[in-house]
């Protein structure tokens, strides 16, 4: 019993957190955002909602300044504060701004916004069981390691996301008529909105692909769908 007793409280740590973080979730993003009002925007989510063949893309606010898009588990659609800024500004075009809509919508409806959050917890479940194991082998040290390959596993999880999401979103803004142009034009200034510096993190520990490598992924979708039609 001893020996399947910290396998037993990393089940239970997971599904803890998992109730917990949901519902974390859920309360910081109902009480900071707001639907988006804005007729440029509704205007193209209207051609993405024509495209998905549904009557609305809704789209919220989240009153946050860095610049992100996220889908959160219960499929709603966000864009911070900081990244509307943008627009507003000028800096990023509409056409920009619904391809990082699309790309949340891919999140959705292939299951990774859920998933990501079930994740998350067996992440902490595992990282758990496996530094209460390895600490009696490895005493001082077991926990780092447990650390290390838990990011690991969850940084190669998460690109896997990342490039799907980018595929449906092609796939959608094509649909739409936008095409994959605004996806690939917003990634070349992706570093200067977020403000990184490129090579301060390895790229597979980094939970977002290499920005060049989601390019090329999204030029080679494209030139196999060109293909295909002549």
């Amino acid at each position: 019993m001893l020996k399947v007793t910290p396998i037993l409280l990393a089940v239970l740590y997971a599904f803890a957190m998992y109730r917990f973080s949901v519902w974390r979730t859920n309360r910081e993003l109902n009480t900071r955002s707001t639907e988006l009002a804005d007729p440029k925007l509704k205007a193209m989510t209207d051609r993405l909602a024509r495209a998905l063949d549904v009557p609305k893309v809704r789209v919220h606010i989240y009153e946050i300044d860095p610049v992100n898009g996220l889908a959160a588990p219960d499929g709603r659609i966000f864009i911070t504060r900081g990244f509307y800024r943008k627009f507003q500004t000028g800096e990023v075009s509409a056409e920009e701004m619904t391809s990082v809509i699309a790309h949340e919508l891919g999140h959705v409806a292939l299951g990774h916004s859920r998933r990501r959050m079930i994740d998350f917890s067996g992440q902490n479940a595992l990282r758990t069981a496996l530094a209460m194991v390895l600490s009696r082998f490895l005493p001082g040290i077991g926990v780092w390691i447990a650390n290390g390959l838990t990011t690991l596993l969850a940084a190669r999880l998460s690109r896997g996301d990342e490039y799907e999401a980018d595929a449906y979103a092609a796939a959608l803004l094509t649909k739409a008529g936008l095409g994959v142009q605004p996806q690939i034009s917003l990634f070349h200034k992706l570093e200067a909105l977020t403000e990184q510096r490129a090579g301060v993190v390895p790229a597979w520990l980094m939970s977002h692909p290499k920005t060049e490598d989601r390019i090329s992924a999204l030029q080679a979708l494209q030139a196999r769908w060109r293909s295909e039609l002549t």
